[in-house]
């Protein structure tokens, strides 16, 4: 018996400044990306509904962290491409 887990989908590249990246309920991916946790340029885009942080510059990791992960736990948009 196999104890590999199969993924519905693929991961999508991951870019050179994500911070965190998080599973959404649906199987898509929420990344927070920017340049840390001292900047107030980070921010989060989820790769399945397409929604992102509300700031346009983002925001330091402490504050928009908590709003990714709640956004994972509760998309179930599948990632389209």
């Amino acid at each position: 018996m196999s104890t590999a887990t199969l993924a519905a989908f693929t991961e999508p590249d991951r870019p050179k400044n994500l911070l965190i990246r998080f599973i959404t309920v649906g199987g898509s991916y929420v990344d927070v990306t920017g340049p840390g946790e001292h900047s107030d340029k980070n921010c989060w885009n989820c790769h399945g509904c397409g929604e992102s942080s509300q700031l346009p510059d983002g925001d330091f990791l402490f504050c928009i962290r908590p709003d990714a992960n709640t956004h994972a736990a509760t998309c179930r948009a599948i990632p389209l491409k």
